[in-house]
């Protein structure tokens, strides 16, 4: 696809994923992507021809439209990023809002070394909050290198870091001090849990990923 899909062209490729996602041999209809976008069935009509012409969509007259190989790729990564950035507004800044409006709009300013960054920050999650699954089509987990931001639960067995980030409240905040762990503290992952001061420690992984560390 040499011409770069448009901000209003991936909130098409986002629906028709999802239609994709419940019913892949199932060609979609184009009344009733009309319906489910809020347009009229002319305005969808005129955006699945724009969509064949970039080589994103297969329209199969009067039975649908089917995504590309290529029209899949790209609709699966505008997921992705969206389901990221849900996991990124919960997780890690507790953001109270409209979750899913949220990620919509900031999903469409994410390149792809800032969406390889979030992904890897956030331990390379597979559902969102909701519990909906992320796409994982292209997704590249790059191995632990030197002076990495991870949050605990992704640090590898045999590495080590140093406490950057505490996103943590109440009685996590309570549970965590009382391990003695602080900016600045150095935990390595061992196996069946993690190693701080000589000691053993278990942390769920829900409280872990709430820990970001800098690899060493």
């Amino acid at each position: 696809m040499d011409d770069p899909i448009k901000e209003f062209e991936e909130m098409y490729l986002k629906k028709l994923y999802e239609f994709y996602a419940e019913n892949p041999a199932q060609p979609i209809r184009n009344s009733r992507i009309a319906k489910e976008m809020g347009v009229s069935q002319a305005s969808s009509s005129e955006m699945i021809q724009r969509l064949a012409g970039k080589g994103i969509l297969y329209h199969i007259p009067y039975r649908g439209s089917t995504l590309t190989e290529d029209g899949l790729a790209a609709a699966a990564r505008i997921k992705r990023r969206e389901g990221l950035m849900e996991v990124f507004l919960v997780r890690m800044i507790d953001y109270k809002g409209d979750v899913k409006a949220a990620a919509c709009r900031l999903e469409h300013a994410l390149t792809d070394d800032l969406e390889a960054a979030i992904d890897r920050l956030l331990g390379y999650p597979e559902t969102t909050p909701s519990g909906e699954s992320i796409p994982g089509v292209s997704r590249q987990i790059e191995p632990v290198g030197k002076s990495m931001l991870l949050p605990l639960h992704a640090l590898p067995v045999g590495h080590s870091g140093t406490v950057e980030l505490l996103v943590l409240e109440g009685s996590d905040a309570k549970t965590i001090s009382g391990f003695g762990i602080v900016l600045g503290s150095q935990i390595e992952s061992v196996d069946g849990g993690f190693s701080f001061n000589d000691k053993s420690l278990m942390i769920t992984p829900e409280l872990s990923s709430q820990i970001l560390i800098r690899t060493l």
